[in-house]
């Protein structure tokens, strides 16, 4: 008898209906399988298997009535996290995807942890046995912790299966809060409904046409946007098998990436342009002739800035192992929209070269791509009919002109109701209206961009955000990080800020030096100090900037790219006081900092 097929994102309202669906219809399928070092195969998970595991732990969350309570989801790589995600959603509990704490180094992760507690209000950590023997170590400095349930979910019966219940549970139901900040100080939790996940995973579908049974290779973190709806939530959507890899087995090595593709003749598989762009540079020539990249259909790039030069780089790199530059589908999404907000296969009108020194105005005006003085975009697709974006002068709120670079407002299924527990920020950013037609509620992105022939063109963010390595890092964080490293820094006197660098974003830190100090660097040793006796402190330039390196290493897991040290009152500000971070990059990039040393 041939065998009953669904379209989820429309005849299923929530997770758990498409998961009990697929335990029913496909029991056999090996859902998951996990590439324990990005090769060799660990455990699997069936689909039935993860039915039973799920309504076994969320048989046990109902045992404790957690319907509607947070619950942190505290896991390494692996499918312990899959199991604990989709018995959360099975118990109507509200998980909190987050990566585990460092119990070697808990400064490093325990400020954001503590904050993300203090919002959201957890009343449960969920973890595996591993990490909950070390937990104890983090209450002392953090007493909220040890006031939530901890539960370590690989230690939890399969027989308490049967006496799970369905909860009652919706579209409209809040399915997980993904918390998007890197501010210690206010942490932002994505409000995201089971309709939303239903929708954008139908979205991406029918974006991307995808095939039936598409099989998954993913690399991403889990408690990312892009990690979870493409890499956990697509398989079951989808009913296609899906393979795993942790992150650092492909940081270390990306060739695992590709010949996991390869291997299992992976349909659908991608990152941020920084993962592209490492393959170019650590896939040798004697391993591409091992590989058949034939069966890639969708090679997402999205997260960060999706760059012409890596595309095309990638693509001859990889045309002789199979590869189709139609599989590039440069796509644009955040969080607030549950992931996806555009996508499209590589075109030649994707690609959309526009002057430097209009773009600086907002205007948008086309240039040749050989002249000196342009920039080259990659379009980051169109949109469905039932997901709309607008460019609007994000002071006017008005509606922008064709040739006008403005914020991008976002409407649709897929836009979620907006952050927990701040009332002031939805309203803000998720229940915007233009003024000129009183069209909306939209999403305020705080990208900037433009559309051209129905294309979507990111060109930067309203925000000072810094994307690195596809991770979001506010500056505001990595100047603190350097302000307190070193007594010679000045306080609220330091700028972090990106350029652009060879196929992705580089950090850079502008600081300014305290006037007790006297600068001594054995590469160029100060004048003024060789000429004349200084009653001054001497300050070691070469060993400050690598203390600035390391702390920001440390605190930040981010490369600094440059460190440019300023004589003081010369980080440029407002007249409020406040640091303008852009006029500062603007310097930087010109040369007109009045630098005291850079390295």
């Amino acid at each position: 008898m041939k065998r009953e097929r669904a379209r989820p994102g429309v005849d299923f309202s929530t997770l758990i209906e498409v998961l009990r669906w697929r335990a029913l219809q496909q029991p056999e399928l090996r859902t998951y399988t996990y590439l324990l070092d990005g090769e060799a195969e660990g455990d699997h998970l069936t689909a039935e298997a993860l039915d039973r595991m799920a309504r076994s732990i969320g048989a046990l969350l109902q045992s404790y009535q957690a319907a509607g309570e947070r619950a942190l989801l505290l896991y390494p790589a692996g499918l312990e996290f899959i199991a604990a995600f989709f018995g959360c959603l099975y118990a109507g509990v509200i998980g909190v995807p987050l990566p585990p704490p460092n119990l070697a180094q808990p400064q490093r992760t325990l400020p954001r942890l503590r904050a993300i507690v203090n919002n959201a209000q957890p009343t449960m950590a969920l973890t595996t046995s591993t990490i909950l023997s070390g937990a104890g170590s983090l209450f002392a400095q953090a007493p909220e912790l040890q006031k939530m349930r901890w539960l370590a979910t690989d230690q939890v019966p399969v027989d308490l299966a049967p006496e799970w219940r369905e909860p009652a549970v919706t579209g409209n139901t809040v399915a997980l809060l993904q918390y998007t900040s890197g501010s210690t100080a206010e942490p932002k939790g994505v409000m995201i409904s089971h309709g939303n996940l239903l929708h954008n995973s139908d979205y991406i579908d029918r974006l991307m046409a995808l095939v039936p049974d598409s099989v998954t290779v993913t690399w991403l973190p889990t408690f990312h946007d892009m990690g979870l709806t493409n890499g956990i939530i697509q398989p079951v959507f989808k009913g296609g098998p899906g393979y795993l890899m942790p992150p650092l087995s492909f940081l270390m090595r990306p060739f695992r990436w590709l010949r996991a593709i390869s291997r299992y003749k992976a349909t659908i598989s991608g990152g941020p342009n920084f993962a592209y762009e490492l393959c170019i540079r650590g896939v040798t020539p004697e391993e591409r002739e091992t590989l058949d990249l034939s069966s890639w259909d969708v090679a997402y790039n999205g997260a960060e800035p999706v760059r012409a030069d890596t595309m095309k780089r990638f693509m001859d790199a990889f045309a002789p192992c199979g590869f189709r530059p139609s599989a590039f589908h440069p796509c644009y999404g955040l969080a607030e929209t549950t992931l996806l907000v555009s996508a499209g296969s590589l075109r030649d009108e994707m690609f959309h070269t526009v002057e430097v020194a209009a773009l600086e105005q907002h205007r948008v005006v086309e240039a040749d791509a050989q002249h000196r003085n342009a920039r080259t975009f990659v379009g980051s697709g169109h949109t469905l009919h039932d997901t709309k974006v607008v460019i609007t002068h994000p002071e006017s709120l008005t509606l922008c002109a064709p040739d006008e670079v403005g914020e991008i407002w976002v409407s649709g299924p897929s836009v979620t109701a907006g952050y927990w527990n701040q009332p002031e920020d939805t309203e803000r950013a998720c229940r915007a209206y233009l003024k000129d037609t009183g069209e909306g509620p939209f999403l305020r992105t705080g990208d900037l961009g433009f559309m051209k022939d129905g294309e979507l063109f990111i060109t930067g963010r309203l925000k000072d955000m810094i994307i690195i390595s596809g991770r979001n890092l506010y500056p505001q964080d990595i100047e603190l990080t350097v302000e307190q490293c070193h007594p010679a820094i000045r306080p609220a006197c330091c700028a972090a800020f990106s350029v652009d660098g060879t196929g992705e974003e580089q950090l850079v830190v502008a600081a300014e030096i305290d006037p007790r100090y006297q600068p001594v660097s054995k590469k160029q040793p100060d004048v003024e100090a060789r000429t004349r006796p200084s009653r001054r402190l001497p300050l070691d330039v070469d060993a400050l900037v690598r203390t600035i390196r390391r702390s920001v290493a440390e605190e930040h897991d981010a490369r600094v790219h440059a460190v440019v040290l300023l004589r003081a009152g010369h980080i440029p500000k407002t007249t409020s006081g406040k640091v303008q971070r852009h006029a500062c990059q603007v310097g930087y990039l010109k040369g007109t900092l009045e630098r005291l040393g850079e390295t």
